[in-house]
């Protein structure tokens, strides 16, 4: 139980670095303001779905880092341990976006755009728009730690022992 606390704790507190690494990575969505209306510099950009991608991509890397971290640091599974890497991952999602959204560029655009002048460039605030995107953390790291488990985890030992006849299986006469 020790064990898969600690695993929550310290999977949700990445969630800080994927915060700072998405607030980086995400393209930025230019916008205009003419003194009375914002509008997109770039009608045609992609970088609303971008930004939801670049989080779905860090989030599964995460999530594979932090399930291999889990399982070299204790060789075998458990039910516990990996539901502490499940939850600790969505946390770590969840904290990654607030974390994000707080450090990215502010969410009010109309002082914004009144603060940098008529005819200039800013950037829109950071959005996720797809919250879909928040379970990537929890499904790679599943994936992978399973994966990791399968692979080479510890086994049974195998008996030599034939198998027990049934009852209704052919007799040894």
């Amino acid at each position: 139980m020790r064990d898969a606390a600690v695993v929550a704790v310290a999977v949700a507190a990445l969630g800080i670095a994927l915060g700072l690494l998405w607030l980086w990575l995400a393209p930025r969505i230019p916008l205009i303001s003419d003194g009375k209306a914002v509008f997109l510099k770039d009608t045609e950009g992609e970088g609303a779905i971008g930004a939801d991608g670049t989080f779905a991509l860090l989030g599964l890397a995460f999530g594979a880092l932090s399930a291999a971290g889990v399982f070299l640091w204790r060789r075998r599974g458990g039910v516990l341990l990996v539901l502490a890497l499940a939850v600790g991952g969505l946390l770590g999602s969840l904290l990654a976006w607030r974390f994000g959204i707080w450090f990215g560029p502010t969410d009010d655009v109309a002082a914004h755009a009144r603060e940098v002048g008529a005819g200039v460039t800013f950037d829109a605030p950071l959005k996720m728009r797809a919250y879909g995107v928040l379970l990537a953390w929890p499904l790679g790291a599943m994936i992978v730690h399973l994966g990791l488990t399968a692979l080479f985890g510890d086994r049974e030992p195998a008996t030599d022992d034939p198998p027990a006849q049934q009852p209704w299986g052919p007799s040894a006469h």
